[in-house]
């Protein structure tokens, strides 16, 4: 019997595991800067679970998570649209864009973003009507209102071409599910999708690949997804806090150098359904760009985007000042270098 299945993997099968796949310090599981901490003030640590396989670090760090301390690790079921609003209520951390992100903290949401995990996991789907983005004016879109991630972080693709997303735009307020058919069948014109969505469209042979977040500058340029804490949680739990988000990132180059393995665990675990669309996903998103790219910088990108457009009314400098503390990553950047 596979021992992964219906529960938690043993210590010695992960760290087991990770050693035949080659170093355990290539990918940063090395115990001394650990150690050498003191224990976290809460052994507590609450992650929302949504639909999204692309979100792997965070589900793949429960048992580096109990490396750091972390006794009791609760995954808790939550929608795409309210990861941001979870922090201030029934999670102490969470991935999600920094689109989503700093449009919460510009409505004086309590959270702060810590670091950028990975580059590139939205794609925009086109109908046969639509060529680039600049053809999307006048046309329909899936989503609305401008509140959830997906459209936000559509909105800051109208706002790079210089459409107005409230008002060049027709929003289509449906379930991702039936978007993709509408899609299908001719009755919307775009849809942004995340994995599996993409994955599944192009099985379908669905629309077409009008932008690439993984491939297409700027967007390749920019983290797609960051880690953010309640304010509260790291004001209290600030040793916690960078454990977590250790555990984290070192789960993220996991997903970059065995994307196999992560992939049978989303299933194995029931993050996910289908373990060929998982792998692509896997294989697709750059998990390795967090010591590489500039988080602030990704944050106060999206954030001019949504300022052009109206859709926030901090300025970049603003945001960054009140709802972004790099301090963890740097050290961290330091401790686990590659």
């Amino acid at each position: 019997m596979d021992q992964r299945r219906g529960g938690r993997w043993s210590r010695r099968q992960f760290l087991g595991g990770l050693a035949l796949a080659g170093s355990a310090s290539l990918i940063g599981l090395k115990p001394e800067p650990a150690s050498a901490e003191p224990p976290p003030e809460t052994t507590r640590l609450r992650i929302p679970v949504t639909d999204a396989p692309c979100l792997a670090p965070e589900y793949f760090a429960e048992e580096l998570l109990h490396l750091e301390g972390f006794t009791e690790v609760q995954y808790i079921k939550t929608s795409p649209a309210d990861l941001r609003k979870s922090l201030t209520s029934t999670t102490d951390m969470a991935m999600d864009t920094p689109a989503a992100l700093v449009h919460g903290i510009d409505r004086g949401l309590p959270v702060v973003i810590l670091g950028g995990v990975h580059v590139g996991c939205y794609e925009l789907f086109g109908s046969n009507r639509i060529r680039s983005i600049a053809d999307l004016k006048g046309k329909s879109l899936a989503g609305g209102p401008l509140e959830s991630g997906r459209q936000l972080f559509v909105a800051a693709i109208l706002a790079y071409v210089g459409l107005d997303p409230r008002k060049d735009v027709h929003w289509i307020t449906v379930e991702p599910a039936v978007a993709m058919r509408l899609l299908a069948e001719g009755k919307i014109d775009t849809f942004l999708g995340f994995p599996p969505e993409p994955q599944e469209l192009r099985a379908k042979k669905i629309g077409h690949v009008i932008l690439n977040t993984m491939l297409d500058r700027p967007w390749s340029q920019y983290f797609c997804c960051n880690v953010a804490a309640s304010r509260e949680f790291i004001r209290k739990h600030p040793v916690a806090t960078k454990r977590a988000l250790r555990a984290i990132l070192k789960a993220a180059e996991v997903c970059a150098r065995e994307p196999e393995r992560v992939a049978r665990f989303l299933v194995d675990k029931g993050y996910t359904k289908r373990y060929d669309y998982s792998l692509q996903a896997m294989k697709a998103i750059p998990y390795n760009k967090w010591r590489e790219y500039d988080s602030e910088d990704s944050v106060r990108f999206f954030a001019l985007r949504l300022q052009e457009v109206g859709l926030i009314r901090s300025s970049p400098a603003r945001i960054i000042a009140q709802g972004t503390d790099w301090s963890f990553l740097n050290e961290l950047k330091k401790e686990l270098k590659a």
